[in-house]
């Protein structure tokens, strides 16, 4: 399917900030909290790296928004659509513009990485930062994106699970732990949590437009369950540190917080009234990660 977007109009500050899409930058902010906190338990942190891996998590995580904006605009994917605002979809931007804010992201998320590679003096890294660029564009974008073939969870479990978290702690203390593991596989369920109820959300218009998301795949009851799943997966590796780190059961502190965004998902609803459930799943994610990292750190 493809459709041409409407005539762009110049877009304003607050549409470019929307289409952003702030509610999913926890998923971003999360990894540096979890591989910091594991990085102060092995005896660190190192501040200076912490930093530059926010930065590179945050401008990664922005620019794959983007980079979504201008793929899926251009491929019609975006012409009926529930979710968030977007920038091509609707008009308000030309496709090359929010291509070059894509690639201005990555182009920050390189620099930013480049410094930690060198602080680090692992150079070997600079491989990983390419593939995760790699990965934020060909998500959707390419001739043929994986997010569209039902792999974006597990890429998603990969770069904003495994590669954010153990690199976070890895350039910090030259090494990672069974603290830093688990934390991994916490955030990664729950960035992946977070990417199921978004697809879920658009199930109809993805499986109309030919974009086989997993959810599209398996379809609406058992990606609910796969929700959960993820959800009580994420808490469970979280507390798997506690027989080492007993200050990491403050993550049950968060546990109320999984209440509403499972009651919502478990309870049926669907098109626009799943949108609250990307912010409470991002709240979730984000103070699960917070305590974790308090924990770890204590």
């Amino acid at each position: 399917m493809s459709a041409v977007p409407p005539p762009a109009r110049r877009a304003t500050a607050a549409q470019w900030v929307s289409a952003a899409r702030p509610r999913t930058l926890p998923a971003a902010l999360t990894p540096v909290l979890v591989g910091t906190g594991a990085a102060a338990a092995l005896g660190g942190p190192a501040w200076v790296p912490a930093a530059l891996a926010l930065v590179v998590a945050l401008a990664l995580q922005v620019g794959v928004n983007y980079a979504n904006d201008y793929s899926d605009g251009v491929r019609g994917t975006d012409a009926e659509r529930v979710g968030p605002f977007r920038l091509v979809g609707s008009g308000a931007a030309e496709p090359r513009t929010v291509r070059d804010a894509a690639f201005a992201c990555f182009a920050v998320a390189g620099l930013a990485g480049l410094a930690v590679v060198a602080l680090s003096e692992h150079w070997w890294l600079l491989l990983v930062g390419a593939a995760s660029v790699a990965a934020a564009w060909y998500y959707t974008g390419g001739k043929r994106p994986y997010g569209y073939a039902g792999l974006g969870e597990v890429f998603v479990f990969v770069f904003f699970g495994l590669v954010a978290v153990l690199g976070t702690t890895y350039v910090q203390v030259d090494r990672v732990g069974g603290a830093a593991l688990a934390g991994a596989f916490c955030v990664g369920l729950l960035a992946c949590a977070i990417l199921v109820a978004n697809n879920l959300r658009d199930v109809p218009t993805d499986a109309l437009a030919g974009k086989r998301t997993l959810a599209v795949r398996l379809g609406e009851r058992r990606s609910r369950l796969l929700f959960a799943g993820l959800v009580a997966g994420g808490l469970a590796a979280a507390l798997a540190c506690a027989p080492w780190h007993p200050w990491v059961l403050l993550v049950l502190l968060a546990v109320p917080l999984a209440v509403r965004p499972l009651r919502t998902v478990l309870g049926g609803a669907a098109g626009r009234d799943l949108i609250p459930v990307l912010k409470d799943t991002g709240v979730l994610e984000l103070a699960v990660g917070a305590l974790l990292a308090v924990g770890l750190a204590l």
